[in-house]
């Protein structure tokens, strides 16, 4: 008994081994002559070349259990002899699924399949489905909201947005939307808008080729007045702005331009913010003066913040477009019976502009404080990953910071920063 077992394993152990090229040569003539002809043309057993012909075939062909585990996806088109190429699938609707099921009931499943082109998997699947929705354990494939009603919840979200926010137009409440993970075309929102009663202003643009960008927060802060009668008393608003993220870091009302208040306004934003590398303004009175220095050079001289002076309007075009959209969503929007009240509502307006409305300047997604924080790169993701309306307000500006205080290595030189200005370079003797 031991010498015919080890009989046994020797033959088993003298089995031929055939390379990758024979293998291929043998399959590809199976393919042509038969597994038989094949065989005997090559020396291979009938059972080897038969298993790597069924093992070719099932490689090529959808595999049944991925089909299946799609559930609601279906319909995948794939060439038996073409293993290289993707399956493509559809999905459904609710109201399709009905229909389909319909028809598998009263013709069968493979009828269903012939005419609709779905995979039997994903008919067997549903029909599975609805029996345990009718035993109360799941939801049946063939509920879900009717096209007019999803029409319709797109329209009242539209037109929520569009009154909460009158001032803004159709792209900008995409855009609001698009933040909040609601995805719909701009003509789409023109057209619901245009029918609730809007109509677009007439606007007269002037384009520009010039463009220049801010390259960090406190790079740069605009600063300039907006003009505006309260039952005909003159109002002036100043505001500063961050030029690379649009966003207002101060801003004040007055009756009057006063250097008093630019000097004011002017240390608060930088106490909260930090010292800014440089600002630009026009040449007015509370901020220039045509003859010696004016109180508010002396004090960007003391703090080391370089002044420019915009010679053309354009320079300070970030703040002009601001000063519009403040004008048009706001001020526009609103009657004011008092100073009290027109400062009670530009406090609010100004934290919705700084940390809810988006900006055309920052990509359409984005509103001020992603950039001036540092979180533009978070919120993208979240936005994308489908976060929404409850998602993004996990991002507390509570928890961050700005960095004052810094020392820093440029080319083996230590240097010591402070609010983003470099205060002192400690040079090797």
């Amino acid at each position: 008994m031991a010498s015919k077992r080890k009989d046994a394993v020797s033959k088993r152990g003298s089995y031929r081994r055939y390379t990758a090229k024979q293998r291929r040569d043998a399959v590809a003539d199976a393919r042509k002559l038969g597994v038989g002809a094949a065989a005997a043309k090559h020396g291979i057993p009938v059972s080897t070349l038969g298993g790597w012909r069924r093992q070719e075939q099932r490689e090529a062909e959808p595999s049944a259990e991925a089909t299946r585990a799609a559930g609601n996806v279906s319909t995948v088109v794939a060439a038996a002899q073409e293993p290289a190429k993707r399956t493509v699938a559809k999905s459904y609707t609710p109201s399709q699924k009905a229909q389909i099921l319909e028809y598998a009931a009263s013709k069968g499943v493979t009828a269903a399949h012939r005419k609709y082109k779905v995979s039997r998997f994903s008919i067997y699947a549903w029909q599975r489905q609805v029996r345990r929705a009718a035993e109360g354990k799941g939801p049946s494939p063939t509920a879900g909201p009717a096209p007019a009603d999803i029409e319709a919840q797109r329209d009242r979200e539209i037109l929520d947005e569009w009154h909460r926010h009158p001032g803004l137009g159709p792209s900008q409440i995409r855009n609001q939307l698009r933040r909040k993970s609601i995805k719909v075309s701009l003509q789409t929102v023109r057209r619901v808008m245009e029918d609730a009663g809007y109509r677009p202003p007439k606007v007269k643009r002037q384009g520009h080729d010039e463009r220049f960008e801010a390259v960090r927060p406190n790079h740069l802060w605009h600063l300039d007045y907006v003009h505006r009668f309260i039952n005909r008393t003159g109002v002036h608003t100043l505001i500063l702005l961050d030029d690379f993220s649009r966003f207002v870091v101060g801003h004040r009302i007055d009756d009057a331009e006063r250097a008093d208040l630019v000097i004011e306004v002017f240390e608060q934003a930088v106490r909260r913010y930090g010292k800014p590398e440089m600002v630009i303004h026009d040449k007015g009175a509370a901020f220039w003066s045509w003859r010696g220095i004016s109180r508010f050079t002396a004090l960007l001289t003391e703090l080391g913040v370089d002044q420019i002076v915009a010679k053309h309007k354009q320079w300070n075009g970030k703040l002009e477009v601001f000063n519009a959209n403040l004008a048009k969503e706001l001020f526009d929007q609103q009657r004011f019976y008092n100073l009290a009240e027109m400062r009670r509502r530009l406090e609010a307006h100004l934290y919705w502009y700084n940390h809810q409305r988006t900006s055309h300047a920052l990509g359409g997604l984005l509103v001020p404080a992603d950039r001036f924080y540092g979180r533009a790169d978070e919120v993208l993701a979240r936005i994308e990953a489908g976060a929404g309306r409850e998602g993004l307000d996990a991002l507390d500006l509570r928890d961050r910071h700005l960095e004052l205080f810094k020392v820093a290595s440029q080319g083996g030189v230590p240097e010591v920063w402070l609010m983003g200005q470099k205060i002192l370079t400690i040079k090797k003797e």
